[in-house]
């Protein structure tokens, strides 16, 4: 059986060489890369492609949440297990949304993060015990009908990204670093939120945003 191969990601050195020993002490997994922050992790993901990720949250440049989305939007087949100190309701949640296969706190042991990574590798889902709540009421506010409902239904997950900078105040230029894109693919998927959302312009879009719940954490 092929080992499965991780990468880690995580902006503190010392954690993540402990992770990087940790991880190499396991049987049955490789380390085949690491990355200091999100965006470098994109490029380590298309140059090593792993089978799983092992993904921080807070980071400079593009944080865990949104680097998970990049990369589970361009190669699905990928798995990231998000490893932090933060348990928060939004923080788990947003990190489910985004496409994390597992949720694990920085204090789980070994066994602990081996189980996740292997649960992710095979294609499940893996939360630490402390999480198992907010996972239930995640899945159960899902059944929902009511819950279900999304403002703009229409747009991608790259264009709600763009619409929360948008609201927070972001040029297309800030928009375009923060993704680690081109300014003119910014231009055209602004372009697209205006059709989306039948807005004349900039401001009538940021008005409806705001008014959606855009724009608050970005």
């Amino acid at each position: 059986m092929n080992n499965i191969r991780v990468v880690v990601v995580d902006d503190h050195q010392i954690v993540r060489d402990g992770l990087v020993a940790l991880l190499g002490a396991l049987d049955g997994v490789e380390v085949v890369g690491t990355a200091e922050d999100g965006r470098e992790a994109l490029h380590v993901v298309e140059e090593a492609r792993p089978d799983v990720v092992v993904m921080d949250i807070q980071m400079p440049r593009l944080d865990g949440i949104e680097a998970t989305r990049f990369v589970t939007g361009k190669h699905p087949e990928v798995r990231v297990v998000m490893l932090t100190m933060n348990e928060d309701d939004d923080t788990v949640l947003s990190a489910m949304r985004a496409g994390a296969s597992g949720y694990l706190l920085k204090g789980s042991g070994a066994e602990e993060v081996h189980n996740a990574i292997r649960a992710a590798a095979a294609g499940g889902m893996i939360f630490g015990a402390s999480l198992a709540g907010k996972v239930a009421l995640y899945f159960t506010s899902m059944s929902s009908p009511q819950q279900q409902e999304e403002p703009f239904p229409d747009l991608t997950d790259r264009e709600r990204s763009v619409l929360d900078m948008l609201a927070a105040g972001k040029t297309n230029d800030q928009i375009a670093r923060e993704l680690y894109v081109s300014g003119k693919t910014v231009r055209n998927t602004v372009s697209t939120i205006y059709t989306k959302l039948h807005a004349a312009g900039r401001g009538e879009a940021i008005v409806k945003a705001r008014e959606a719940g855009y724009g608050k954490n970005s």
